[in-house]
C-alpha cells in the first residue's frame, strides 16, 4: 500500500470511529466520572491503553475474517458499517449520572479505570467499522493506528470539555452524521473503490 492509501485509511479509521463513538458510546460519561474521582493523567493513559488493546482486537479480528479471501468479506465488511450505521441511529443518550469526587491510589485508579474501560462496551460500533475497515482496506496498521487515535482523541476531548462535548451539536445531528458515514462506508465497500 501507498503512502497515500495508508493515509487515506488511518483517516478513514480515525474519522469513522471517533463520529461513531461520539454518539454511541457511554465511556464519554465514564470519563468525566472517573475524572472526578482520579487525576485526569491516569484516567487518559488507562483509557489510552484500554483503548489501543480493544482496537488491536477489532482489527485483529478483521485480519482473521479478511483471509477467508471471498467476495463474501466485501458484503461481511458493508454488512458490518450498515450495523455500525443502525447501532448508532438507534442508540439513546446514555442517563447522566453524578459520582461524588474523591481521591484513590495510583494503582488502584489504573485498575479501576482501567477496567472501567477494557471490560465494557466490546462490539460497539467504533470497533465493528474498525474491524470493516480492515476487511476493505487489508492495512492493519493503518486501521489499528487511526482507530486508537480517534478513541484518545475522544477520552482527551471527554476531559477537556467535560459533559459539553454532545452540546456543540445536537444528538440528533451528531447521529445522522455518523450513521451516514458508516452508511457510506457500506456503500463504497460493497462497490469496491
Amino acid at each position: 500500500m501507498s503512502i497515500e492509501g495508508t493515509f487515506l485509511t488511518t483517516l478513514l479509521a480515525f474519522w469513522s470511529v471517533l463520529i461513531s463513538e461520539l454518539v454511541g458510546d457511554k465511556s464519554l460519561y465514564a470519563l468525566t466520572s472517573l475524572a472526578l474521582r482520579f487525576r485526569w493523567t491516569l484516567v487518559l493513559a488507562a483509557f489510552g491503553i484500554a483503548s489501543a488493546m480493544k482496537m488491536m482486537t477489532a482489527v485483529l479480528l478483521g485480519s482473521v475474517v479478511m483471509r477467508i479471501h471471498s467476495h463474501w468479506t466485501y458484503m461481511v465488511s458493508a454488512a458490518a458499517f450498515f450495523i455500525s450505521a443502525i447501532l448508532i441511529w438507534l442508540e439513546e443518550p446514555p442517563d447522566k449520572e453524578n459520582e461524588r469526587s474523591g481521591s484513590g491510589g495510583w494503582s488502584k485508579g489504573l485498575l479501576v479505570c482501567f477496567s472501567s474501560f477494557f471490560l465494557t462496551e466490546w462490539g460497539d460500533p467504533g470497533q465493528i467499522a474498525a474491524a470493516a475497515l480492515v476487511l476493505k482496506s487489508h492495512a492493519l496498521l493503518a486501521t489499528w493506528a487511526g482507530a486508537t487515535l480517534a478513541l484518545l482523541t475522544k477520552g482527551a476531548m471527554a476531559l477537556a470539555l467535560g459533559w459539553q462535548i454532545r452540546n456543540w451539536l445536537p444528538q440528533n445531528t451528531l447521529r445522522i452524521l455518523a450513521s451516514a458515514s458508516c452508511c457510506l462506508l457500506g456503500v463504497l465497500t460493497i462497490v469496491r473503490v
